[in-house]
């Protein structure tokens, strides 16, 4: 990849990240509540209870969603949520490699610059 495409490539992921409008960190998951019967003889399952799980601080949360339309925002929150760290891993690989070429190039040319320069002939003045 050359320097250009690079950028370009750069300029992409910073508005694909600017795209996104609401995310949140964590994962949802799925609960299921075991009950028996008055006879304690046969157990049902309730659910699925979906939840919303995260690390706040150093503390692990979990809240319960309640309807089918706040399980599906959360989902598609938590997956945007995982797209920008993506994107944000992306960018910096790109920005480093971006860092080494033009390191490259600012070396080259001062190996040219210095190339041209004239020589002392070794010869006494």
């Amino acid at each position: 990849m050359d320097v250009s495409t690079i950028e370009a490539r750069r300029r992409e992921v910073l508005e694909q990240i600017q795209a996104i409008r609401s995310m949140r960190p964590g994962s949802v998951s799925e609960q299921f509540v075991s009950k028996r019967s008055k006879d304690r003889k046969h157990e049902r399952k309730l659910g699925p209870y979906y939840v919303w799980c995260r690390y706040t601080g150093d503390r692990y949360v979990s809240q319960r969603l309640r309807s089918p339309e706040e399980v599906a925002h959360v989902y598609r929150d938590v997956a945007n949520h995982k797209r920008f760290l993506a994107l944000c891993k992306e960018f910096e690989e790109l920005t480093e490699r971006l860092g080494e070429l033009e390191r490259q190039q600012a070396a080259s040319e001062e190996a040219v610059k210095k190339g041209l320069k004239s020589r002392p002939s070794g010869r006494p003045r």
